[in-house]
């Protein structure tokens, strides 16, 4: 997330790392349904980053039933939105697409579904969002060796969240500025953008702030710091699971796009492990680079299920997906059709991304261990994408004229 991996995640891996080589091992050739056909190359629209879903229009998707939605796939997907429907109910839906109302009937459907690919099929219609062309990366939630404490092996502070750092909501000032905040701290009487990656690690918090916990490497940190979340495996062999706090309000800077362009990665160092040698190969400059990402994501000990969300439920391997809210409603299912076949299928968006913005971009979160890691870390799937919504929603939104019947490629 991002997670709060978000935004959370809040802070997708794969926006560092870009576009990364594909795993090592065989992939079985993805089965490409194909429920939206996009415009050609030449004439299809940019994928929407600004507006909303509804402001960037919306057209009605295939039934649910002609999509090869999987027995499997479909309890994945149904356990993770039964999870959702709590906070999903009380959240405003930014997209425009859906109102809190629309999701009782599904939410008091998916408590005793018996056959959850029914489910599915009954309660839901699809919506392709602009021109309906996805783009997916992936997560994972990364295990590095920390303490509690500070030892010799353990010298860089994992941070909470300070108690200085304010946000603001900029809506309340200015109608044209709903939805949109800042953070940053009051020094001197002045409102200023909070200390940066450099800063902090240059000690901008010594004294301030206790650490609630010492990471041994530097490199991993900063990657767990991109997950959101993670797992510290403490000397004595326990575990200590960490999660998503807060973030500094500066913007998120992918270093796997900033190497690339500087022609510091080799043909076969595209992947987050290839990035990762490479910044313990060349560690002042590595260093240099880490800090062009000015972001940073403090921390807190997560005791229960997890790790959490951006909706502040545990997420789910490969069935929580990091959605734009001004896109995707938070706790909607999504269906993907990409061409690489691990992602393919349902999911549901649980989380959010700091660096997963626009329509049509998500963020698959596939759990932990090394094939996750593995996973998450050579995701870059492209394709199409449509957002189920509950049965109704279509009809109140064309009596409103926000929907439109003609396709991207016709406008």
């Amino acid at each position: 997330m991002r997670l709060a991996l978000a935004p959370v995640a809040a802070l997708a891996l794969a926006s560092c790392v870009g576009s990364v080589a594909p795993p090592s091992r065989p992939v079985t050739p993805p089965v490409v349904s194909k429920p939206v056909t996009p415009a050609p190359p030449v004439s299809r629209p940019a994928t929407p980053t600004t507006g909303t879903a509804v402001s960037n229009g919306v057209i009605a998707g295939p039934d649910i039933a002609s999509l090869p939605l999987t027995t499997e796939g479909a309890a994945r997907a149904l356990a993770a939105f039964r999870t959702s429907c709590p906070a999903l109910q009380r959240r405003t839906d930014r997209s425009g697409l859906t109102q809190s109302a629309d999701w009782a009937a599904a939410c008091a459907a998916a408590t005793g579904a018996p056959d959850a690919r029914g489910f599915f099929v009954a309660q839901f219609e699809t919506v392709q969002v602009g021109p309906g062309t996805a783009f997916a990366t992936g997560y994972y939630e990364p295990e590095i060796a920390g303490s509690r404490t500070r030892d010799a092996d353990h010298q860089i502070p994992i941070y909470p969240k300070p108690s200085d750092l304010i946000e603001v909501d900029l809506g309340l000032f200015s109608d044209a500025m709903k939805g949109k905040s800042i953070r940053g701290r009051v020094d001197g009487g002045k409102f200023v953008p909070y200390f940066d990656r450099a800063e902090i690690d240059a000690g901008a918090l010594d004294g301030r702030l206790a650490p609630i916990a010492w990471a041994a490497d530097y490199v991993e940190l900063f990657f767990l710091q991109v997950q959101g979340s993670g797992r510290l495996k403490l000397p004595d062999g326990s575990v200590m699971r960490i999660g998503y706090a807060g973030q500094n309000g500066r913007d998120y800077t992918g270093i796997g796009a900033l190497m690339r362009s500087r022609g510091l990665l080799g043909p076969n160092q595209q992947s987050m492990q290839g990035i990762m040698a490479w910044l313990r190969a060349n560690p002042a400059d590595g260093m240099a680079i880490m800090h062009e990402n000015k972001s940073y994501v403090f921390f807190r000990e997560l005791t229960g299920a997890g790790p959490v969300g951006a909706m502040g439920v545990a997420v789910a391997p490969n069935a929580t997906v990091a959605a734009d809210p001004a896109f995707v409603p938070l706790g909607a299912p999504v269906w993907l059709d990409l061409d690489r076949a691990e992602a393919n299928g349902l999911w549901v968006a649980q989380d959010t991304g700091g660096a997963i913005k626009g329509a049509n971009r998500f963020d698959t979160f596939w759990g932990a261990g090394d094939d996750a890691r593995r996973i998450a870390g050579g995701m870059s799937g492209r394709g199409t994408a449509l957002v189920l919504v509950p049965r109704g929603t279509l009809a109140r939104l064309k009596a409103s004229t926000t929907v439109s019947d003609v396709t991207p490629a016709q406008r």
